[in-house]
């Protein structure tokens, strides 16, 4: 496992040269400013889930170069001495502030800034784009499926096709934190406390002489908590009468309730309503449905469309891998540098507008309805500047300019709080049950529009004027030549 290794190398290898070469021109130590954000919301939905932020400062925390990668670094030769034993020493002392983890997130909005001596503040990039990306994809995706569930339990049954250990391991983690009401991980309970749930595969079914031997056999050793696999041969023929069959003789004879049965292919719509039908007419109203089977969200809701009696859904490879979309694209890009103890403002320009970057070193607010407790719209403004809630606001389209609003009775909050500052953590993490009560609470303040699958409501993340005006004079300054 990763979380047991010193991952300071984990960094792209131009880090290390470009900081080599800030060391050698002599600007290792000026104050720079990045921003980690991202463009596109998986799966054209609506927002995405903050996640991944308690292991990045568990990175930030432990930066520290050994003397083996010191000696590895040396044996690339092509560093300087002075600055590997500047590497030897090394500490990190930047400011960070971030979203914390659950918090609904839109794109090109600041999620994490870093500020700090340009060596530290860049190299940081990977890890933390790493860790940031690949968990609040699986947050996003897994928000998607619960949401789609409306209310019944999805459980996270994806470690076996997850990409490696640590796959499985943090994204049963932001599943957790996306809405899933446990995991099939061990792991993950004993070192997260997600709760660990499972019953029995196939191969259990196929040990045993007959499909009801198994049963039986099962029913013994768990009669408090007896849930059978019931598609190893036939749902309808034989799974669900020889279930009925053990239920009677070996669960409710020894004073216990059958907790449930789960259905692992077929069509999942017709078979759990005849399986309800079956469990119905054998007295087991209280027993539960589990469907599993690459389930997505869409398959669920098509199933709950068509009737389907599912009480709980278990969803493996679609959800920890998040299938259809599977990569978050979060970038970290400088945005300022200090000179002179003056702030100076960095912009990235492309010819694809929505890479074309906000400078200097910015907060961004949320405006909630006074009234509602919904999301109005996110503001970026310059970090020195306030939002007055108590004052009519207006906020206006970034691109088309002439799209404006003058928003009253709100409340404004900024989303970013501090995690760092100078190299010390000031942030303490809350435990994941509370993360994921508070992820459930703020995706509450979205309306519904935005809550749709398909053709979701834009949520608007605005600029502030005085951020715009900046923004577009860096584009004035560098762009003169542009169009020849």
């Amino acid at each position: 496992m990763t979380g047991k290794m010193n991952l300071t190398l984990l960094a792209d290898f131009y880090e290390l040269t470009m900081a080599n070469g800030y060391w050698e021109h002599g600007i290792a130590e000026q104050i720079a400013y990045y921003d980690l954000f991202f463009r596109k919301v998986p799966d054209q939905g609506g927002f995405a889930i903050m996640a991944g932020l308690e292991q990045a400062i568990d990175y930030m925390k432990n930066l520290k170069f050994t003397e083996k990668d010191i000696a590895y670094l040396r044996s690339k030769n092509c560093f300087n001495e002075a600055f590997l034993e500047y590497l030897q020493n090394f500490k990190f002392e930047c400011d960070v502030w971030a979203v914390p983890e659950g918090t609904p997130i839109f794109p090109n909005e600041p999620i994490l800034t870093v500020r700090g001596p340009a060596i530290q503040a860049q190299f940081v990039e990977t890890m933390l784009l790493l860790t940031i990306n690949h968990q609040s994809l699986i947050a996003t995706k897994a928000n998607r499926i619960v949401r789609a569930a409306n209310g019944r339990a999805v459980l996270e049954f994806g470690s076996r096709r997850a990409q490696g250990a640590d796959g499985a391991v943090m994204g049963a983690r932001a599943a957790y934190i996306g809405g899933c009401a446990g995991t099939a991980c061990t792991l993950v309970d004993r070192d997260m406390h997600i709760p660990a749930l499972g019953t029995m595969a196939h191969s259990w079914v196929q040990m045993f002489p007959s499909e009801e031997d198994a049963f039986r056999a099962y029913a013994r050793t768990y009669p408090d908590n007896c849930t059978l696999l019931v598609d190893t041969y036939n749902v309808l023929q034989s799974g669900i009468p020889n279930a009925i069959k053990v239920f009677r003789e070996e669960v409710v004879s020894r004073g216990y309730r059958p907790k449930g049965v789960r259905i692992d292919s077929g069509d999942i719509a017709y078979l759990s309503k005849k399986v309800r039908k079956m469990l119905d007419a054998a007295g087991f109203e209280d027993c539960k449905i589990m469907a599993s089977n690459s389930l997505d969200e869409y398959i669920i809701q098509d199933i709950l469309k068509q009737d389907g009696k599912v009480d709980s859904f278990g969803v493996g490879e679609r959800l920890i891998t998040a299938k259809s979309t599977p990569v978050f694209g979060g970038v970290y890009k400088l945005v300022a540098v200090e000179k002179d103890g003056e702030m100076e403002p960095k912009i990235k320009i492309s010819e694809n507008v929505e890479k074309i970057t906000n400078p200097g070193f910015k907060k961004t607010w949320r405006l909630y309805d006074r009234d509602t407790g919904k999301a109005i719209a996110d503001v970026i403004t310059m970090h020195d500047e306030t939002i007055d809630d108590t004052q009519a606001y207006e906020i206006f389209h970034p691109e088309y300019t002439w799209k404006r609003k003058t928003v009253t009775n709100f409340v404004a909050r900024p989303l970013q709080v501090p995690i760092f500052e100078k190299g010390i953590c000031v942030y303490e993490s809350p435990d994941l049950q509370t993360i994921q009560q508070f992820c459930k609470e703020q995706i509450d303040t979205l309306w519904d529009e935005m809550l749709r699958f398909e053709n979701p409501h834009k949520y608007y993340v605005d600029l502030s004027q005085k951020l715009w005006d900046l923004k577009h004079a860096l584009l004035q300054k560098y762009c003169i030549d542009c169009f020849k």
